[in-house]
Formats: C-alpha cells, sequence, structure tokens
C-alpha cells in the first residue's frame, strides 16, 4: 500500500481511518487518476431500515462521489431471498417478496441523504439484483458460472469454516449466496462498467470471488476494497446501544434518539468517529478528539450534530441539542423527546409503570422494566420510580408524564 496514494479518494480513505484492505491499490489508484471510476456497495434487505452499522460504508460511498466517482447502491431483492452466512450462527429467516420490497423502499430514502442520484457521469445509481438473478435458469447457470467456483475453496474462507467449526449446519441455499454476490459484480460490470467492489472487511472472501469470477468469464480487471470492522473502545459493536440497533429512519428511531447515541460516545473514540462519520477536516477532527474533562463533553455535541445533521438535516440536529439542553442542564421536559401517545380507551382504568416503560421503548420486556425499576434506575418526572406495578390513569396525564431509564435515555408520555 502507497504511503502516499495520488489519488484523492485513496488519500482520504487512508487519512480518515477507512480502509481495512485493498486487492491492488496502485492499479485502483492510477485508474482513478485516469478518469471516473464506478463502484458499488451491496446492501441486502433484511430490515424495513439501514443502521448505524451501514453507515460507514455509506460515508465511502459518500466520498466516491465527493472525490468525483459514480457510485452505485446494489439492492439485494435477490440475494435477501437467500440471506448471507457470514459469520452468522444460523440460518437467516426468510422474508417474503413483498417484505423484502416494503425494506427497500425504507432502504433508499435513507440513501438520498448522503448521495446525489441521477443522469450524470458521478450521479449515484441504485440496482436491484433481483434484475438479474430472479431470472437466473439454473442449469444454465450451473454451467456456465458455476464451474468456475472450487467447493474446496470456498470451504476455507473464513466465514463458511468458522460455522463448520462450530459444527453448526449451513444449508445449500447459503453456501450459493457467495456465487450469486460474485455474479453481481459480473453484471454490473459488464452493464455499468463498474469495475470496484467495497464493503466490510468480513466480506472479503465474497469479493475476490467476484473478482476472479470477473476475471475469468470477461476478462476483466476489477479491485476490492474493504474497511475495518467497527467495535467501541469499550468492545462494543458499532452501532448497537442499550435500546437495541441504531437506525437510520427517523420513523425507526427519532432525530433526538439519534443524535443521542452520538452524544454519548466514548471519550476515546470522538476523534476516530469525527474521521469516519463527518466531513470536517481530519486536523479538526484530531483536535477536537484531543480534548481532556468537560471540554470533551463539547466535541462529542459537535460529533452529533455533525451527524444528525447528515442524515436529519440541520435544523433536527438543532431541536435535538436545544431538547438536551433543556433536559440535562434545565431539568426541563423537552418537548422533542421520543413521545408516547395513549388515548383515553388505551389507558382504561390505568396501564402500569412497568409497562409504561415498555411501550415507550425504555425498557425491552416487562421483566426488564420491573429490573430497572427494583434497581433505582426508572424516575418518573425526575423523581425515582419505586412501584412497578403503579397504575398511570388519564389524571396523571394532565400533563406530559417524563420517563427516565438510566442516566441519559428519556420518553414523554402524553395524552393522544
Amino acid at each position: 500500500m502507497p504511503i502516499q496514494p495520488k489519488s484523492e479518494f485513496l488519500r482520504v480513505m487512508i487519512a480518515r481511518g477507512y480502509m481495512a484492505d485493498c486487492t491492488d491499490i496502485e492499479a485502483l489508484d492510477e485508474a482513478l487518476i485516469e478518469g471516473t471510476v464506478t463502484a458499488y456497495i451491496g446492501y441486502d434487505a433484511t430490515a424495513a431500515s439501514l443502521h448505524v452499522g451501514h453507515l460507514l460504508n455509506i460515508m465511502m460511498l459518500r466520498w466516491w462521489q465527493k472525490t468525483g466517482n459514480r457510485p452505485i447502491t446494489l439492492m439485494g431483492g435477490g440475494t435477501t431471498k437467500i440471506g448471507d452466512p457470514s459469520f452468522r450462527e444460523s440460518e437467516r429467516p426468510l422474508l417474503s417478496p413483498a417484505q423484502i420490497d416494503a425494506n427497500i423502499e425504507g432502504m433508499q430514502r435513507v440513501f438520498g441523504r448522503y448521495l446525489d442520484y441521477g443522469q450524470g457521469t458521478t450521479d449515484a445509481v441504485m440496482v436491484n439484483n433481483a434484475e438479474w438473478l430472479d431470472g437466473l435458469k439454473y442449469l444454465d447457470f450451473l454451467r456456465d458460472i458455476g464451474r468456475h467456483f472450487s467447493v474446496n475453496r470456498m470451504l476455507s474462507f473464513e466465514s463458511v469454516k468458522s460455522r463448520l467449526d462450530r459444527e453448526q449446519s449451513l444449508s445449500f441455499l447459503e453456501f450459493n449466496y457467495m456465487i450469486l454476490q460474485a455474479y453481481d459484480f459480473t453484471e454490473l460490470y459488464r452493464r455499468y462498467g463498474c469495475r470496484l467492489q467495497m464493503g466490510g472487511s468480513d466480506q472479503w472472501g465474497n469479493i475476490v470471488n467476484g473478482i476472479d469470477l470477473g476475471r475469468r468469464v470477461e476478462e476483466a480487471e476489477l479491485w476490492g476494497l474493504t474497511s475495518p470492522l467497527l467495535t467501541t473502545s469499550d468492545g462494543r459493536k458499532m452501532g448497537k446501544s442499550a435500546g437495541g440497533a441504531v437506525w437510520l429512519s427517523a420513523e425507526m428511531l427519532s432525530p433526538y434518539e439519534f443524535w443521542q447515541f452520538w452524544r454519548n460516545t466514548t471519550d476515546a473514540d470522538v476523534g476516530r468517529f469525527l474521521k469516519l462519520y463527518t466531513e470536517l477536516p481530519v486536523e479538526e477532527c484530531e483536535r477536537l478528539g484531543a480534548l481532556q474533562g468537560a471540554e470533551i463533553n463539547e466535541a462529542k455535541v459537535r460529533l452529533a450534530n455533525e451527524v444528525t445533521a447528515l442524515l436529519h438535516g440541520p435544523e433536527a440536529a438543532a431541536r435535538a441539542e436545544a431538547t438536551a439542553r433543556e433536559v440535562f442542564e434545565q431539568g426541563g421536559a423537552g418537548a422533542d423527546l421520543p413521545t408516547l401517545a395513549l388515548t383515553a380507551e388505551e389507558l382504561g382504568e390505568g396501564i402500569t409503570l412497568a409497562q409504561l416503560f415498555v411501550r415507550s421503548g425504555l425498557a425491552k420486556s416487562g421483566k426488564d422494566a420491573k429490573r430497572l425499576i427494583a434497581e433505582g434506575g426508572a424516575r418518573v418526572n425526575d423523581a425515582p420510580a419505586e412501584d412497578a406495578g403503579k397504575l398511570v390513569g388519564a389524571e396523571m396525564l394532565a400533563a406530559p408524564l417524563k420517563l427516565t431509564a438510566g442516566r441519559k435515555r428519556h420518553a414523554l408520555v402524553v395524552l393522544g
């Protein structure tokens, strides 16, 4: 890997910490200098929204476009019908075509916040691999594509080997996934002249398969580039919070909760996350990340504002910061907090406090809520919650009821 690549994109990738590996960085560097290159990242439609775990690679596509190249977002309408087995302990639940289509629609809205789609030379293109996978004739595919794959080699990939070593079942359906993903690269080369696939480092084997297939079938010179699999400095998987996945859709996670996730970043991660998830200059990211004591908290606010503004817009970021300051510094309720609206009919003769914590998203289950209350981690209107079975009726919701779990997670309950 050259220490000083000539192309702007690779300089950004290295300086900001996006790069783990590249198959032939010198050749890719030369191609980027010569003109516009097309690259893709694939996204299977396993949920109704992308989450924070996807955000690093979305930012790579954004930088790809900002440095004068064309990105493709490949939606896995076909491959989702199988599911990527990489490093999983069991087979994914199979989704119906209708579920997959609905998930793709939800994911598309997020991409529009980061990429410019259109017909121009560097405009992003959104493609669904169901276009070619759904119509494949099985015997023709085996003869034309399958013959290029060695089962011995496929079994040696760590993503498959780790599953087999644990004596966990790997279905024939899942085993086909890596062949279909490799075929995606060949089809994108044929249709769009795509020459680079990017992805997380857990996709290295799949990417190399695609490069090899393109060389065999089309005599194409293709490349792969992977990003590191991120964990936080305390060892947690990036994108997980106490409340579950950190979704990028405002319908599944409010802008305030998204903002708060970034505000709660561990001190040691601030500088690194500023480089990866914002467009602030590297020098400014390093300066903010080096702050100590109370000053690091303002750096976290800057991180939260910058990341939230990219996804939800500057106004949503400003509202989230104002709500946080009201809640934490002034002891207020914060009108922009996640809100649970209950009708009088839903309330009936009352809902228990434990149920309210579950329905507001502050607890995963009734058992979790009861434990939270018993251990002193729950508050109602900033006063300790002591009775998980206490009934909350319409009279208690004459004004918004503020619920708090731990120190930093809040929600409002109102009478709708």
